[in-house]
């Protein structure tokens, strides 16, 4: 018995070293890539044509005016046209857009009040509303929470109009106020997202759309038949851009990274939000999610180093790790002046988001927006 067991520690210990290791490589591998992606150029703009961009609203999270800003102040040639909705005129958000209205006389902005709702994605409801009022050939959807450069749409629409194009979107870094659970959530993005998507992209296992940015033509989006058929889907723009796909057109990624402003102010928002967002990952790519597990090599590399008395070897492995998390968020820091901070918090964040990772496989419902949802297998939403 006593082999046995010993047998036993040792495969496990061998297991758990593997992942710590291979889990390294790839956190260095993702570093590299994102190197890389900040040498690359953008495709000239060749037509500057009429831009719409659709920013659906709920509620005047922080950092909210700052963000909608950075669109009104676009050094894009053509018309641009900047449509906000919202759900009812109680709004908070409401003010901020009367601001802005005031704040840029010369940018054509319009405000939108739609209260009727086409399913469970109020977002999506939102869309519906607001659509109408496009005046433009180029729509741009945009999350809220997203602040973006002069530049962004001249790369959107350069990227747009490259052959085989159906659909543009953007890969977000995370930025925080001063507060922990804004860090925390910020490093979440640079840690784990941006370097998972990026290892992704390049060995052609990820398809990706994004709230950060839908960009497409009106002819494409009649095509799919508008936001309506979206309307129960809780990946709304994963939903979207498999639409496209399915007209024979590709979604491009241009070499820009948008900022994802994190606003959690609590600990409970912080989890509720990130458990959303990996059982929707779970939900629309429940392969690649389970074999996410190698992403998170902080918790086997511990495990290798208890099950081995806490060696040397095992130590080092630890600290391996830890160096290996940090070079990507290292990199976004270099490129943009942000995404460096809070290194210290690191283990926690690793441990935290494997235990996420965890919880994203057991039932449960989801809080989105302050609303609790069931989720259908097929990524449809039940309002509870």
């Amino acid at each position: 018995m006593a082999m046995n067991a010993g047998g036993l520690v040792a495969t496990l210990s061998l297991i758990c070293t593997a992942l710590a290791i291979l889990g390294s490589a790839y956190l260095a591998f993702a570093a590299i890539l994102l190197r890389q992606l900040s040498g690359r150029v953008s495709p000239p703009l060749h037509s500057a044509r009429g831009v719409t961009i659709l920013k659906p609203l709920c509620g005047a999270e922080p950092d909210l005016e700052a963000n909608l800003a950075s669109f009104c102040v676009q050094g894009y040639p053509g018309p641009v046209q900047i449509v906000f909705g919202v759900s009812e005129a109680a709004d908070p958000a409401v003010a901020i857009v009367r601001r802005l209205i005031t704040r840029f006389p010369d940018i054509d902005i319009e405000l939108v009040v739609g209260t009727r709702m086409y399913g469970g994605n109020r977002k999506i409801s939102n869309l519906v509303n607001m659509a109408p009022r496009s005046r433009h050939d180029v729509i741009v959807l945009s999350d809220s929470d997203i602040n973006v450069d002069r530049a962004y749409l001249r790369q959107v629409v350069a990227a747009l109009d490259e052959p085989g194009v159906g659909l543009v979107t953007c890969l977000y870094r995370g930025t925080s106020d001063s507060g922990l659970w804004s860090h925390l959530a910020a490093m979440a993005i640079n840690q784990h997202f941006l370097p998972n998507v990026l290892v992704a992209l390049r060995l052609g296992l990820a398809k990706p759309c994004f709230g950060s940015t839908i960009a497409l033509l009106r002819e494409t989006l009649d095509r799919i038949g508008g936001f309506e058929p979206f309307a129960n889907q809780l990946a709304d723009d994963y939903a979207i851009g498999k639409a496209v796909r399915g007209l024979g057109l590709h979604a491009a990624v241009p070499p820009m990274i948008v900022d994802h402003v994190c606003s959690e102010q609590t600990w409970s928002g912080l989890v509720r939000h990130e458990v959303r967002w990996t059982r929707t990952i779970r939900l629309i790519e429940p392969a690649g999610h389970a074999g996410s597990i190698v992403t998170h090599p902080l918790p086997f590399a511990l495990a290798a180093a208890a099950l081995n008395g806490l060696s040397a070897i095992g130590l080092g492995i630890i600290a391996l790790v830890l160096v290996c998390r940090v070079l990507a968020p290292v990199q976004i820091w270099r490129m943009s002046g942000s995404g460096g901070g809070s290194l210290w918090l690191t283990p926690f964040r690793d441990l935290l988001s494997f235990v996420i990772f965890l919880a994203s496989f057991l039932p449960g419902r989801v809080t989105w927006r302050g609303r609790r949802f069931t989720v259908r297998s097929d990524g449809t939403l039940t309002h509870n």
